[in-house]
């Protein structure tokens, strides 16, 4: 017999950000059935339940992993759901309907040499307390024997699309022509579905037999040329593609210019009337300032962080959002759009975001929108393959001694107005630009976030940052 927090803690396999993340080769199925019999173990504490739901991403190894998965179910006498290759939020949803936990196998942006799994408890995400307490958990459980096949159910999908297209009435999205960035997304086989039924015109672009690792807070050039290429070919109104697992947008205005993440979700939150927000600390500061918002919590990053400050925003405000610089956006309570009621999901989404935005353009071009908003402009980038033991040494000497950090990145002189440890480390100068190194917990990657008065400031800063930074030898 094995023991689950014992196989675990041999493994490579490790919590990051969001989810337990490793490589392929780490994930075997004896680590896949060792999570699966922890989660189970953790959640019969709080829930009763007689089946657990399975999805998976378009990586070439979710299919098995997802079937060790189900190996360890069958092993405790519990059923399982598997709703084959959907978004993210999808099955979270269902899950979250249906009052099951759910595994999601699925590397998110990450390459696919890497994989991992989500786990959602039936009210939703785990919390930080349910990750310590799965990889602690001492469970005796048999090596997984022959895999079972695993019939999908194709209900998780349409149940989804039906969320939002719920939502409005008749086909309000016609005369737009909307792209659609498939790739290897798993929800590409939904969305131009639910744009084509809500009226729209929909393109079909750039569909991959190969999984490719989008990352919407560090979109490529050639995606970012791509995506321009395609507005002035089709004259879109709007692109929409999403990461990996389909938890964080990507959406582009009528120029093929894709927006960032936190700017979208600001928008978003808007259109939806929220009173109260909780975002990571990397979001734009435009957030505070356009005055659309009672109250803003700043947390750390991490879908966990933002959830976990619902709570409290919930007993004092009556609408709660939050989102994160990625773009994914969390509804932390039920609201009504156009009378309509649309029930909390509180795990990233990227469609929620993409639909308010059209809705709130209206007959407007998208850039409109985000011309209004005060002129503060972030950009965001990483070095891969950075590990993360130097990249922890680097922001703790940074800590204690900010100025000849700042000095080593080539900003001598400059004046910090503020210093901020909430996760990673962010110094705010006195001339407004912002500077945030923090290594990425999903991968061995060091992140650098900027913001300042113009793009080309802000992505100098970026770039100047991570090219001095792998120079710095402590």
């Amino acid at each position: 017999m094995l023991i689950s927090s014992s196989v675990l803690s041999a493994s490579a396999v490790a919590f990051g950000t969001s989810g337990a993340r490793g490589l392929v080769t780490d994930f075997t199925p004896e680590v896949c059935a060792a999570f699966t019999h922890s989660f189970v173990a953790v959640m019969k504490q709080s829930f009763a339940f007689d089946a657990v739901a399975l999805a998976i991403d378009n990586r070439p190894s979710s299919y098995a992993m997802a079937q060790a998965c189900a190996a360890a179910l069958q092993q405790v006498g519990l059923g399982y759901r598997f709703y084959g290759v959907v978004p993210t939020p999808a099955l979270a949803y269902v899950a979250m309907q249906d009052q099951v936990p759910c595994i999601m196998i699925t590397g998110s942006h990450i390459p696919f040499d890497r994989n991992g799994l989500k786990f959602y408890r039936p009210d939703g995400e785990i919390s930080k307390a349910d990750e310590l307490a799965i990889v602690a958990a001492e469970v005796a459980f048999a090596p997984p024997g022959e895999l079972p096949s695993l019939t999908v159910d194709a209900s998780a999908g349409e149940r989804y699309v039906e969320r939002y297209a719920s939502l409005f009435d008749g086909q309000w999205l016609a005369g737009k022509k909307i792209g659609i960035y498939e790739h290897s997304s798993a929800g590409r086989d939904l969305y131009a579905a639910l744009f084509t039924r809500l009226g729209a015109e929909v393109t079909a672009l750039e569909r991959s037999d190969q999984f490719v690792p989008i990352d919407t807070e560090a979109v490529g050039e050639g995606d970012k040329a791509k995506a321009r290429a395609w507005a002035a070919q089709y004259g879109f109104d709007a692109i929409f593609s999403t990461d990996g697992d389909g938890d964080r947008p990507l959406v582009a205005d009528e120029q093929g210019e894709w927006l960032r993440g936190d700017v979208l979700g600001l928008l978003c939150a808007r259109a939806l009337g929220a009173d109260a927000l909780a975002v990571p600390v990397s979001c734009n500061t435009i957030i505070e300032a356009c005055g659309y918002f009672t109250h803003v919590a700043r947390t750390r990053i991490g879908s966990p962080y933002v959830i976990a400050e619902f709570a409290e925003l919930n007993q004092r405000f009556a609408a709660v959002a939050g989102f994160e610089a990625n773009g994914g956006f969390l509804l932390g309570s039920d609201v009504l759009i156009a009378s309509h009621p649309l029930k909390a999901l509180p795990t990233r989404d990227a469609l929620l975001p993409a639909l308010m935005l059209l809705a709130a353009a209206g007959d407007q071009p998208i850039s409109a929108l985000v011309a209004a908003l005060p002129k503060r402009f972030t950009h965001s980038d990483r070095i891969k393959d950075f590990p993360t033991e130097q990249s922890r040494a680097i922001l703790a000497w940074g800590c204690q001694q900010p100025e000849p950090l700042l000095q080593q990145l080539g900003f001598a002189g400059a004046a910090i107005a503020q210093q901020d440890e909430t996760d990673g480390l962010r110094l705010t100068l006195a001339d407004g630009r912002i500077i945030h190194l923090r290594p990425s917990g999903n991968a061995p990657e060091l992140r650098c976030y900027a913001e300042a008065d113009s793009m080309a400031e802000a992505i100098a800063v970026v770039n100047q940052s991570l090219e001095k930074v792998q120079q710095i030898r402590l």
